[in-house]
């Protein structure tokens, strides 16, 4: 297992998979694609970003990356529910 750390600083254990959980070329000097994004959107169109992701993985999963595309796609809604639990705290 390995960690992975929501916006928050939270740390997750997630299984080891880098390609899903931080894949390098998602990282353009230290910072991460998704949270670039996610400093981009309001916090309802990121949600609704997570959750298009998670979709998109889970439909395609059978005719493209396989058990890749269901860790990616477990790795969204993950993060979608770190997101909204973080909101419900702080709300």
């Amino acid at each position: 297992m390995t960690e992975i750390y929501d916006t928050f600083g939270k740390s997750h254990a997630m299984p080891k998979t880098d390609m899903v959980n931080h894949p390098p070329h998602y990282n353009q000097g230290g910072i991460e694609c998704i949270d670039a994004i996610e400093a981009s959107l309001t916090p309802d169109s990121f949600r609704g970003y997570l959750k298009a992701n998670v979709i998109k993985y889970l439909w395609r999963y059978e005719q493209k990356h396989g058990t890749e595309d269901l860790k990616k796609a477990q790795w969204y809604l993950t993060r979608l529910i770190l997101n909204l639990e973080q909101e419900q705290n702080n709300g």
